[in-house]
């Protein structure tokens, strides 16, 4: 692999115009494609496998068109203190608001609280339902604001009004201020890095172009936009990485004297390879989402494991072929200005650094462990849902919605659950269905159950029941488990099924499935990386090292998550305005994403050292030589990955910033104390045995030369080729 990635990177150098223009043109087609692309179609949140599904497909085909997927929204009102709603005034103000939006534009359907028996029995809080032809997405902000100006309209006659519901919820974020600002730290750490201009900016550059032709080929296969926020982060974090790593081999080989061509192909071949196979465990950890059966994260999965691999082709094509613009000019300053390359005054930090793990492995090992695991000790209390609008702030009007319907109808009243009654099969359908309403109304933690609605058919019933207790709470979910438990004797003594769906009972299926599937998941994504890191390291130990690490780095990241999310530990530092479970799929999300970043920093910081080893240095040598060259880059791209996620922290969605402040610690106790302290000191305990490998698995497995040892063997073979004329080695000096 390195010597067909060393003629790539001299290819790419010497016909720098056309791999250039080859780049602009793929990225303006992406640009075309994804401007005209059709709509991505919003198929909802669907979870195949789980009874909430099956009952959401009963209904669709005993119900047809009963499920509109058109927006809804209901609008709260509460009475001033000592006052009802059900008072004259209050009573018009009310019917005032809900005709006022039943007039907007794309409304179909207005019900008022007097229409529908929607008043608290204390006769202080009411709600409205309204019903919209059009989905969220296709909501035009005219109909949202005549929404909101109704309700201050309300707010103006005296009631307290809040609206939740789809029709205020906005889209995705994709992007923020904070997100710009993790960008321009990126830019100052890649210029102290580097300490030349051009060679800061080349990371930047490649990644945006890799970013645009990734999301932008998202947009135009028409895949949703909930998709991209994942494809975002990693897509910037590792198209910068790729890119500082290779750029740091290329002045690395022109301090060694090659020319800039030599120099381009022997870091693409090199440090190119290593960038091959670490995205390749991207991929895997990315792509390893479908395993969870979950539609939403495989969608993600794939959008971002694509953004990956185009960035991986940018950073092995197009940045050889701007090195070749500009091969003097990302070097520093002494090196352009001297005859000679210089060389370093003092022994770098990375190699003394090493030297101080070697002196004592095994107390700095402890040391790191202990650390890692007391940060992991709050993950011992995680919770896991899918929070609702009780997790939103307390300044949004849905989160004060929810708090006001909890307050005047109960806390269930914010998360019903949906009874489905198949009683297609049953001898007496209707008796069927009035003996699992009986069942349901002297069930323990449920309060209220609502009469039957037949289909037309006059056998399939729904009806609604609302628990004690909140969406999230555990009694809720026992609650749920006790329900479909009674389906079994009301199958048995009528031929009737019963089913429980609706929001609350989907998102806790989903929590049950992904919880379900995190060993198959863990089994699929490390084993398959496990293999691959043999490939690269043709080691045993090595890859196990790294997978145990992983587990540490994914262990303390929890920690930090739970401590802040669920604890409100710093809550307000970071901007958490409600604690409360973690979602659901954060742990497979966060688990796959960190796998893939880990094993980045285990390729390129051990190759190096493995390649000094394979070079005839003893183990303890190796490990100084690997730090030498590559523990200033590693710690850098480590600072800018936190950089670019802790840049998602500051956004309004608490998904994305629960995933940016969890991936930003991962990285930091990955880069740093794993990578950066455990690697070196579990290879000075392990000396040459972490380099052994059976002769018969040595055999099977393919030796793809990532270290460049047959690279260098086949040019010291060569004869010497003579350097190219100053004027196309040097073409730009800045």
């Amino acid at each position: 692999m390195a010597s067909l990635l060393y003629r790539l990177g001299r290819l790419s150098f010497r016909q720098r115009r056309y791999f250039a223009l080859l780049w602009v043109a793929i990225l303006a087609a992406c640009s075309f494609a994804a401007l005209n692309a059709p709509a991505a179609e919003e198929d909802g949140f669907s979870m195949p496998g789980t009874e909430s599904q099956k009952a959401f497909d009963l209904l669709d085909e005993r119900f047809p068109g009963g499920n509109s997927e058109g927006a809804d929204a209901r609008i709260v009102f509460a009475a001033p203190n000592g006052q009802k709603v059900t008072a004259s005034d209050n009573r018009a103000a009310v019917e005032k608001v809900v005709d006022e939006v039943a007039d907007g534009a794309q409304v179909e359907e207005a019900l008022s609280p007097f229409q529908q028996d929607a008043v608290s029995e204390d006769g202080t809080t009411a709600y409205a339902t309204v019903t919209f032809d059009a989905s969220s997405d296709d909501l035009t902000e005219a109909t949202r604001k005549a929404l909101m100006d109704a309700v201050q309209d309300g707010r103006d006659a005296g009631l307290t009004v809040e609206v939740g519901g789809s029709a205020v919820d906005g889209g995705p974020e994709l992007g923020g201020v904070t997100e710009l600002i993790g960008i321009g730290v990126a830019a100052v750490v890649l210029f102290i890095t580097f300490r030349a201009l051009v060679a800061a900016g080349l990371p930047l550059v490649t990644a945006l172009v890799g970013l645009g032709a990734g999301v932008c080929g998202i947009v135009a296969a028409g895949m949703s936009t909930t998709t991209i926020t994942l494809a975002l982060m990693l897509g910037l974090a590792v198209g910068i990485d790729y890119a500082l790593f290779i750029v740091s081999r290329y002045r690395a080989e022109r301090a060694e004297g090659h020319t800039a061509e030599e120099a381009a192909g022997q870091a693409v071949g090199t440090a190119g390879s290593a960038v091959v196979f670490a995205g390749a465990t991207v991929v895997i950890a990315l792509a390893g989402l479908s395993v969870a059966g979950v539609p939403m994260l495989t969608d993600m999965g794939l959008a971002a494991a694509g953004t990956v691999v185009v960035a991986v082709l940018v950073a092995l094509t197009l940045l050889p072929a701007l090195l070749g613009f500009f091969p003097k000019a990302v070097l520093p300053r002494a090196h352009r200005a001297a005859e000679k390359p210089a060389t370093e005054a003092k022994e770098p930090a990375g190699s003394r650094w090493a030297r101080f793990v070697i002196r004592r492995p095994l107390a700095t090992l402890l040391l790191s462990v202990v650390g890692l695991g007391v940060v992991a000790i709050p993950a011992l209390d995680l919770q896991l849902s899918l929070p609702g609008d009780e997790a939103q702030p307390t300044s949004t009007t849905q989160r004060r919605a929810y708090d006001a319907l909890a307050d005047g109808f109960g806390p269930g009243f914010n998360g019903p659950l949906t009874v489905v009654i198949d009683a297609k099969n049953a001898d007496n359908p209707r008796a069927a269905v009035a003996q699992a309403r009986k069942t349901l109304t002297s069930t323990e933690g449920v309060v209220e159950v609502s009469p039957a609605m037949f289909n037309k058919a006059g056998d399939t019933a729904t009806v609604s029941a609302v628990p004690s207790t909140g969406p999230s709470a555990t009694a809720t979910k026992d609650l749920v488990k006790t329900i479909r438990a009674e389906a079994a004797g009301l199958r048995a003594d009528s031929g009737a099924s019963m089913l429980v769906t609706s929001q609350t009972a989907m998102n806790i299926d989903v929590s049950n499935k992904v919880t379900a599937a995190l060993i198959p998941y863990l089994a699929v994504v490390v084993g398959l990386a496990v293999l691959l890191l043999m490939i690269v390291f043709r080691s045993i130990l090595v890859p196990i090292k790294a997978a145990l690490g992983f587990l540490l780095s994914v262990a303390a990241a929890f920690g930090v998550i739970v401590a802040v999310f669920q604890w409100g530990w710093l809550s307000d530092l970071l901007g958490v305005a409600q604690t409360g479970p973690v979602m659901s799929m954060m742990p497979i999300f966060l688990i796959g994403v960190v796998f893939g970043l880990a094993m980045d920093y285990e390729v390129f910081l051990v190759t190096r050292i493995r390649e000094a080893y394979v070079h005839g240095e003893s183990p303890s040598q190796a490990i100084i030589t690997g730090f030498r060259h590559s523990a200033r880059v590693v710690v850098a791209a480590g600072v800018i990955m936190i950089a670019v996620f802790a840049g998602f922290i500051g956004m309004a969605d608490s998904m994305i910033k629960m995933l940016g402040l969890g991936l930003a610690a991962a990285v930091f106790f990955d880069a740093f104390i794993v990578r950066m302290t455990i690697v070196p000191a579990v290879l000075a305990l392990l000396g040459r045995w972490a380099w052994r490998l059976p002769k018969w698995l040595n055999k099977v497995l393919p030796d793809l030369d990532v270290e460049g040892e047959k690279l260098t063997r086949s040019l010291a073979a060569e004869p010497a080729v003579p350097a190219q004329p100053s004027s196309r080695d040097d073409s730009v000096n800045v």
